[in-house]
């Protein structure tokens, strides 16, 4: 008798056969509870779950309340150049100086050449001293 595989014994053979079974005859799925078959998709025009089912008309994925998600994307590309342990508070020099040391692009010198001549306690206070949004913390 001919096995087929040499790295398991025959009854794996057989049980790994019998597991397999449905996919190489019927060719579709073989999954037999509902739940596990995926959700079709709605195809484009059809429409699906409203914006307003989902999430609220002021709310973007990705962005907390109060800030878009351009805000959240500037915000954190500043952030990788500012930011750090030790660094806050601090005035727009010793932030100037910081994006220097830490070699950030001519756009973010430029942003943070911009800041008002003041001390920042954090990000949050720099975000908002640009016009960037900030993040609502009373989501109720």
């Amino acid at each position: 008798m001919e096995r087929g595989s040499a790295k398991h014994g025959p009854r794996l053979d057989e049980q790994q056969k019998h597991e397999t079974e449905g996919m190489t005859r019927g060719g579709g799925t073989t999954h037999a509870e509902e739940w596990k078959e995926p959700e079709p998709m709605p195809a484009s025009g059809e429409g699906g779950p409203s914006r307003s089912a989902s999430r609220p008309a002021d709310r973007e994925p990705g962005a907390p309340r109060g800030m878009s998600p351009a805000d959240v994307e500037r915000r954190g590309d500043l952030a990788k150049w500012i930011s750090g342990t030790g660094v806050f508070p601090a005035d727009r020099d010793a932030l100037l100086a910081r994006a220097r040391d830490q070699g950030a692009p001519d756009a973010v010198i430029a942003v943070v050449r911009s800041l008002p001549n003041a001390t920042f306690a954090n990000m949050a206070d720099v975000a908002q001293a640009l016009g960037y949004g900030t993040e609502d913390r009373n989501q109720g």
